[in-house]
């Protein structure tokens, strides 16, 4: 009998226990909502999709508002946003792979890929410095010719490095965000493994893990369950479209023009952690900040934070690291993030750039338990 009365008491502890963690998840779940209904609060705008999970569990989940202002398709999981900048992080893995195949090494210089660059500094600047953004190439892409800057592909927009005479930095210095550099990567994945590009991407990646739908934006190409961007119009009443044919070089695919849904990104999410696109060793080194990034950076910064390979990393003091990527594409706003000591990852896919999104970021993680 005394057993049986122990047995029970137990078990009343135990129940009691997941009901008062059900309602902290609950309670959680609300105040996260609050961070994000407070700006997607018009289901006739451009909205947005947030998912955060821990291991198998899901935290917080909601659609809002529109995917497309003219079908009136609402947005949805499977919805899928041009991730623009945070489409790096795939191109940096394509290189890990071919460097684990011993194909390249990520101390290879540009000139061994790109002999027609002149430039004698070409042979300075290797796939390290590329990776992490410490080249020192400078953007000086012309920007007089309007077809050239809406219509560029990743080979024109980086035609200019035939010829370009300077740096703005000795390679491996300095911290300098750009995004051609990441857009050499589509000709060296060719040049090296001999497949074009998108075929790659497809037959190492994607179609590896099994995401269904990601793709590379081709102005031809039908992309299933499409998202637009949109900024508000001149008068700030309305909206209107602004992604190809209206942002500057919205088309380069290895730095910025894969379309995804929170769906297929968890698959990724998945496939990163479970090293089954790339080695341990490959992870560690894509997840080190070589660089730390400094205050009057024109992006990226936030403190504590440097960039590693596609990713930047933030080690705040008594924080576990928090590894992630910003992406701003016309008017899509994207946050990929996690902090994989706990196993959780939070997405939040925006197709309007008119929020703060990083303070309503670490208005969430600061719900969560975490100090950013």
């Amino acid at each position: 009998m005394k057993k049986m009365i122990f047995l029970l008491a137990a078990l009343t502890t135990m129940y009691a226990a997941a009901q008062h963690s059900n309602m902290y998840n609950e309670n959680m779940a609300r105040a996260i909502d609050r961070v994000f209904s407070a700006v997607y609060n018009n289901a006739d705008e451009p909205g947005a999709a947030v998912l955060i999970m821990q291991g198998s569990d899901t935290i917080y989940s909601r659609c809002f508002g529109l995917a497309d202002m003219e079908t009136r398709q609402p947005v949805t999981l499977a919805t899928n946003f041009c991730i623009a900048s945070v489409s790096k992080q795939f191109s940096a893995v394509a290189l890990m792979q071919l460097a684990e195949q011993g194909l390249l090494s990520l101390d290879d210089p540009l000139s061994k890929f790109f002999p027609e660059f002149q430039a004698p500094f070409f042979k300075e600047i290797t796939l390290h410095h590329i990776l992490s953004h410490t080249s020192g190439i400078p953007d000086v892409r012309p920007r007089d010719n309007r077809d050239f800057v809406l219509y560029s592909n990743d080979v024109t927009s980086v035609g200019y490095m035939r010829t370009l005479d300077h740096l703005n930095f000795q390679p491996g210095s300095q911290y300098e965000y750009i995004n051609p550099t990441f857009q050499l990567i589509y000709q060296i994945v060719e040049r090296v493994s001999g497949m074009p590009f998108e075929a790659y991407m497809q037959t190492h990646i994607f179609g590896r893990i099994g995401m269904q739908s990601c793709c590379y934006f081709e102005p031809e190409r039908r992309i299933s369950h499409m998202a637009h961007g949109y900024v508000r119009d001149d008068k700030g009443a309305g909206w209107q479209e602004y992604d190809y044919g209206e942002e500057s070089f919205f088309g380069t695919k290895a730095d910025g023009a894969l379309y995804c849904s929170i769906n297929d990104f968890v698959t990724w999410e998945r496939a990163l952690r479970d090293n089954r696109v790339w080695t341990a060793a490959s992870k560690r080194l894509a997840y080190q900040p070589w660089i730390s990034i400094p205050k009057d950076a024109e992006y990226g910064y936030q403190p504590y934070t440097g960039y590693g390979y596609g990713f930047f990393v933030q080690d705040y003091p008594g924080q576990p690291t928090h590894v992630y990527h910003l992406g701003d594409n016309g008017g899509f706003t994207i946050y990929a993030g996690k902090i994989p000591e706990r196993d959780l990852i939070f997405l939040f896919f925006s197709t309007r750039p008119d929020i703060d999104r990083l303070r309503m970021v670490n208005d969430v993680y600061h719900i969560l338990g975490f100090n950013f």
